[in-house]
């Protein structure tokens, strides 16, 4: 199985983390499909869970504006009779990430992105008929490689760029057309901005742009990974993750991997700054990989991803999602079931909540879409 397009919230290389044998384990340690169960009532955050998508990798499952649709990623052939591109089932290439729509009244599953090479990084447009996402497909029709690991949990900046398009898969608008990495895009919540990552100027810094691609302007500049950018409810603050490595020989490696257009960040701390890019402050500081960082609907929270409370320890890592005050204060744990859950997110009206976990899992490295009221 290929896992080329982890960009996002490294899908791919959780996956690896979730298979693997860490350093000095044997192989039969790895872990069995069967997920870890929540003691009772210690999800008290989530009510109603519905499993929405099985068997594979899905992941990144975003709502739309108006809360009845998600945009994913997934391994899945959902598509068995009708096709936005002219792909045959046996073509579309399930080694790596196509993009969908679900109806969440119907359930239905719409195919929008072409069928070739990798796609990533999905999100609705206001009035939810277009999407972002991400694609490598005119690189070409296949899995773009996977990267060398030599040991470590690696991601390859792959060539992918922005497109716009239609639900139904038509009338596709190039947004970004430099060499590169061009990924991770997001849409503020008042629908005039997009945030994405980006390597057009030597470094994985955070740019953002009007929503036909004009206006294109750099947020960050810290030496580093900055990525995964979300917008606060009220569209006037940023938050993201990043890795900014200060020793110089750290330094020397990141800039060594980038120029072979592979990124290695296994420590991620979480930053808030505002949309222009002024006031940046760090939220967390533990040492952890936190990632998949979204708003919480009163603004002054964050629910993220993060293995916090297994860093540092033998044995397969554990990722749960979390809230925390934009300050850093009050960490509260909201999954307990499972090994893996991340790429959190509320609906607009913040009655519900979306999430990827591997609860339920039939096979190791299967990763589903589950969706949740939300009980604060």
């Amino acid at each position: 199985m290929h896992s080329s397009n982890r960009v996002c919230g490294f899908i791919g290389v959780i996956a690896a983390l979730m298979l693997w044998p860490q350093a000095g384990m044997a192989a039969e340690r790895k872990p069995s499909p069967e997920a870890v169960k929540a003691p009772a009532g210690a999800e008290r955050h989530l009510k109603n869970i519905k499993q929405l998508t099985f068997g594979r990798q899905n992941a990144e499952a975003y709502f739309s504006f108006s809360g009845n649709k998600l945009i994913f990623q997934s391994t899945n052939n959902w598509m068995k009779d009708t096709y936005a591109s002219a792909l045959t089932p046996a073509e579309i290439p399930l080694g790596c990430y196509q993009m969908y729509v679900m109806d969440l009244d119907s359930e239905q599953v719409r195919l929008v992105s072409t069928g070739s090479g990798a796609t990533t990084c999905g999100y609705f447009f206001p009035g939810d008929r277009r999407v972002l996402y991400s694609s490598t497909h005119l690189s070409g029709p296949n899995c773009p490689p996977k990267p060398p690991r030599e040991g470590a949990y690696r991601w390859a900046l792959d060539n992918y760029d922005l497109f716009a398009v239609r639900i139904d898969g038509q009338e596709m608008q190039r947004l970004t057309n430099t060499p590169g990495y061009d990924a991770e895009a997001t849409v503020s919540p008042d629908g005039k901005t997009i945030v994405w990552t980006s390597v057009r100027d030597g470094d994985l810094d955070i740019y953002a742009m009007d929503l036909d691609g004009s206006h294109q302007r750099r947020l960050t500049e810290d030496v580093g990974y900055d990525g995964g950018a979300f917008f606060s409810p009220d569209s006037k603050r940023i938050v993201y993750r990043a890795s900014h490595p200060t020793d110089p020989a750290e330094i020397a490696k990141y800039k060594d991997l980038l120029a072979q257009r592979l990124v290695e960040p296994g420590q991620l701390e979480l930053f808030i700054m505002n949309a222009d890019g002024s006031g940046k402050h760090q939220v967390t500081s533990n040492g952890a990989s936190n990632f998949s960082p979204f708003f919480h609907p009163d603004g002054k929270r964050i629910v993220f991803s993060s293995n916090v409370e297994t860093r540092g320890e033998g044995g397969r890592p554990s990722f749960h999602v979390y809230l925390v005050g934009d300050d850093g204060a009050g960490l509260e744990r909201v999954t307990f079931e499972g090994q893996f859950n991340s790429f959190p997110m509320f609906s607009p009206d913040g009655k519900h909540f979306v999430w990827v976990s591997d609860r339920n899992a039939k096979q190791p490295g299967e990763f589903n879409v589950f969706l949740a009221d939300w009980v604060p």
